[in-house]
């Protein structure tokens, strides 16, 4: 629009005042409002009529009275065949590019119904974004589907078959468009499926995201300049013409990509017809990729946050995390909550630019057909083989895709699963060989937050050794519960051999978050890194001790960077969070952790005293309860002592024994009713409970004194942000400190992959 604005006035055709407030059409003399959004749309038609129809500006006139009209009413465009302005050819109905689904249909009802009264051939109808072309049928004036051509005859020719061409010969080639555009094109189009209720909202995305992955693979078809794309309205279609070949493309697509969509699209023919009338005229191929990529995400985020409550991870903070870790175009990079595809599209880009950099630096020159490909290969094999999802919703798995394939591929390994199921059982139902244990170099994942695992709706559950209901390692010395063995194997979550199956019972429910570290854990390679954002109720709350136990044996913490309360609240979300970096143990590291916290508490019980000291106070207090107070223990020797005279006086009888033990139980019972024995019972319970507990505190205390003392020390890189880039309400701010967290922390791993024990030392 601003091209054909610039050349309209090289050209003298219009002219702006100096605030650009007002518009003058110099031929017609006509001086307008350029503020109006309409007036927008309507400067660009008159100067595509005159700059790419060849029109003449002579016999073009604007706002046009329309007779037969009461009150008398005005056309926006009128083109006519002749410069005496007396035969009307072409009327133009012009809408602002925000107008409504059902605004646009009604303006081209106006549109008709002024070239009726005006006896012109043809209409036009325009909102910049959306163009409906029409011939004027007499002899059926109210026939529309039919009746859609692709575009306006040109002057002295006939009506071309197709408007958008290879190279635009003999019409138009596709145009590379601005976000905001692309953004409100893709709204549009939407809205157009959707019809006010007629469809499902979810079912008119599904369909929209069909029609643009069937755009995409027609501009890939390989042409010759001058052949029309397939992807368009043709003046000559009849019948299922449009459909027949959208659908062809499809099935095309399908062919490589199956598992993108598995059902047919489900649309009208003059859905069809509406809907590809959006999107024809753009080239989503060449258009820049950050701006299409940016135009689906913000399209598709707001739908699905205003639809489905589904709220995806800022991209100020997915671009942090995916900064912050030394992502290369030889790792291998899952997302297990993968969401629309944002942590695994971020990867992409940083390879690409990675790609660029090295183009650069001048390892490949891609204005060569060698080092185009070098360039292409270098990121896109990267995507094609090295990106993997997992998201749980069919429904959005498919849009990870197309965000994807908008985004110039690595679509290909997001599949919908659970991501919490067995990887083997991932493996072999979606068919996909990359999942699998121990094969990924990163892991960056946003799971969702606080819902729940239910064993009796995921019998999984018992498979995680975060699963199972723990006892601290206190309790089980106690109870002799386990061997060596059984607890070296508790610790270590092994599932494959009896000797090491977890034998404590299962969870009647566990967090997903919880146990997405435990699965992160399995896909990752030994030195692989995990970035995931938690909430800090697992870094903090007491009641998660044993998850923090799990993660000091099985990973290393590498990084702990907390975000402010509000970091999610534009996303619905308040939960306080932290992002939480760690980097995975080998096997014997996890096994050397274990048998220095066995070995000591072995030893503790074994040797210190305060372990046998711990074992005589518990038995001590069963005794002194079943002993009971001084008023049960007076009935008990009252009894004792009649039954040693009525035996020494040779009187005692079995029958007079049981009686005597009756009324003593009896007194027992009756005491133990009475308040006085219940505060005495509730005293000596606290009493004995706090030397318990206070023993155990100091046995505690010794073990993780001892355990620190063998277990080898490292740093941690610990950041609060308290200003990330937005604020509460997803407003920009102007300072981003996870820019200079990222940063920093980069440098740290840098550090930690070198080996250097005191990174910035």
């Amino acid at each position: 629009m601003e091209n054909l604005m610039k050349k309209g006035v090289e050209k003298g055709l219009i002219v702006f005042d100096a605030d650009q407030k007002n518009i003058t059409y110099k031929v017609q003399n006509k001086r307008l409002r350029f503020s109006d959004p309409e007036e927008k749309v309507r400067a660009n038609a008159y100067l595509s009529l005159v700059l790419e129809y060849g029109y003449s500006a002579e016999q073009i006139e604007i706002e046009v009275a329309v007779e037969h009209r009461v009150p008398n009413i005005f056309s926006d465009i009128v083109v006519y065949a002749d410069k005496a302005l007396k035969k009307p050819l072409i009327v133009v109905e012009c809408k602002r590019e925000e107008a409504s689904q059902g605004e646009l249909d009604q303006a081209v009802e106006q549109g008709f119904g002024y070239a009726n009264s005006m006896d012109a051939d043809f209409v036009w109808m325009t909102s910049g974004i959306r163009n409906d072309y029409f011939r004027r049928d007499r002899a059926a004036p109210k026939e529309r589907i039919a009746n859609r051509l692709a575009d306006l005859p040109r002057p002295g020719k006939g009506i071309a078959r197709a408007k958008y061409v290879k190279g635009g010969v003999g019409g138009f080639e596709l145009k590379v468009v601005e976000e905001n555009e692309l953004t409100r094109i893709f709204k549009q189009a939407h809205d157009a499926l959707w019809a006010g209720g007629k469809r499902n909202p979810a079912e008119a995305f599904d369909e929209l995201d069909k029609l643009i992955f069937c755009k995409i693979w027609d501009e890939r078809v390989k042409r010759k300049n001058g052949e029309p794309y397939d992807f368009q309205v043709f003046s000559d279609d009849k019948g299922d013409d449009l459909k027949h070949r959208i659908h062809s493309l499809y099935i095309k697509g399908r062919e490589k990509d199956e598992e993108v969509f598995k059902e047919d699209i489900r649309l009208s023919n003059a859905e069809l017809q509406t809907v590809v009338g959006y999107l024809a005229a753009t080239n989503l191929n060449k258009t820049d990729l950050d701006s299409k990529g940016r135009a689906f995400e913000t399209f598709m985020t707001g739908f699905f946050r205003g639809e489905f409550g589904q709220y995806f991870t800022p991209r100020k903070i997915v671009q942090f995390i995916v900064d912050a870790l030394p992502i290369t175009n030889d790792n291998v990079v899952l997302d297990t909550s993968c969401g629309s595809g944002g942590f695994l599209l971020h990867a992409l880009d940083k390879v690409r630019k990675q790609a660029d950099h090295k183009a650069q630096e001048g390892y490949f020159d891609p204005a060569t057909p060698e080092g185009y490909k070098e360039h292409f290969d270098f990121w896109h094999d990267f995507a094609e083989h090295n990106l993997f999802g997992i998201e749980i919703s069919e429904g959005i798995a498919r849009t990870a895709k197309m965000n994807m394939i908008i985004h110039d591929d690595g679509h290909t390994n997001v599949i919908s699963f659970d991501g919490l199921e067995d990887i083997e059982t991932m493996r072999e139902r979606t068919k996909n060989p990359g999942f699998k244990k121990n094969a990924f170099d990163f892991i960056i994942t946003n799971p969702p937050f606080g819902s729940k695992v239910k064993f009796a709706e995921k019998r999984y559950l018992e498979n995680y050794a975060l699963g199972k209901k723990g006892e601290d390692w206190i309790e089980v010395k106690l109870k002799r519960l386990s061997t060596q063995a059984e607890l070296t194997a508790i610790h270590r979550g092994e599932e494959d051999s009896e000797t090491s199956r977890d034998k404590r019972p299962t969870r009647d429910q566990q967090t997903t978050e919880v146990l997405f570290i435990e699965q992160c854990h399995r896909f990752l390679k030994p030195g692989g890194y995990l970035a995931m954002v938690i909430p800090d109720s697992i870094l903090t709350n007491s009641s998660m001790q044993y998850v923090r136990d799990w993660i000091e044996e099985h990973w290393r913490i590498v990084a702990v960077v907390s975000l402010p309360q509000f970091a999610f609240a534009a996303n619905g979300a308040g939960v306080k969070s932290s992002v939480l970096f760690l980097r995975k143990y080998d096997a014997a590291t996890t096994a050397a952790i274990q048998a220095i916290k066995t070995k000591t508490q072995d030893e503790l019980f074994a040797k210190d005293a305060l372990g046998a000291a711990l074992e005589a106070l518990i038995e001590e207090k069963k005794e002194t309860i079943k002993r009971g107070d001084a008023v049960i223990q007076k009935i008990e020797n009252e009894l004792v002592a009649k039954l040693d005279a009525l035996e020494a006086q040779g009187t005692l009888t079995a029958a007079i024994k049981r009686e005597l033990k009756a009324e003593a139980k009896a007194a027992v019972t009756a005491h133990k009713e009475t308040v006085a024995y219940k505060d005495w019972l509730q005293a000596i319970t606290d009493d004995y409970n706090e030397r318990i507990e206070n023993l155990r505190e100091t046995l505690e205390d010794d073990f993780l004194a001892q355990v620190k003392v063998q277990l080898d020390d490292y740093p941690i890189f610990m950041a609060i942000a308290e200003d990330i880039g937005y604020d509460a309400t997803g407003r920009p701010t102007a300072t981003n400190e996870l820019e200079t967290v990222a940063s920093e922390l980069a440098r740290f791993l840098a550090h930690i992959e070198r080996g250097e024990s005191r990174p910035f030392v």
